[in-house]
């Protein structure tokens, strides 16, 4: 099966989350007008008595067609990606609830200043970059243990362009 991505916008998006742009966002101007405020871009959601934490992660290039085998899940908190650079990057997103079937994947490709803020238990493949070496801003919960689920995919299914 072949998986090919559509678009990333906010409307396509807002069964697994939200979509991290400044794009069509209100703002404020601060620090005496050198600078644009976007605020409220996303919900960071936690369990009681776990915190937020920010981490870089760094991934490695993949090459199209890449096979999709495994998804994850985070049922008690949301998580954020965000590109530290410039480049198109796919998000690979299922419903939450049961373990997915591949014919429940999604395919988004951002336009290279977006980043996503993923609801909790939206099932998802870890962050991919097509092209080089890409640094992603992360925004989760706290230590893994109950709130890391993962779903090996039955069958094959690959990313294409």
């Amino acid at each position: 099966m072949i998986a090919r991505p559509e678009p990333l916008t906010r409307a396509a998006f807002q069964p697994f989350g939200e979509v991290l742009e400044t794009a069509g966002r209100k703002s404020a101007t601060i620090n005496q007008g050198y600078a644009q405020k976007f605020a409220d871009l996303a919900r960071v959601e936690t369990p009681a008595g776990r915190q937020a934490q920010l981490s870089v992660y760094r991934s490695q290039p993949v090459s199209l067609p890449f096979l999709l085998q495994e998804l994850e899940c985070h049922p008690l908190a949301s998580q954020a990606f965000f590109p530290l650079h410039s480049r198109p990057f796919p998000v690979v997103v299922a419903p939450a609830g049961e373990p997915p079937r591949p014919t429940a994947v999604r395919v988004f490709m951002t336009n290279g200043r977006q980043g996503v803020n993923l609801h909790p238990g939206v099932w998802h493949h870890w962050q991919l970059s097509l092209d080089r070496e890409s640094d992603y801003l992360v925004i989760d919960c706290e230590g893994a243990g109950a709130n890391l689920r993962q779903h090996r995919l039955e069958g094959e299914l690959w990313l294409a362009a």
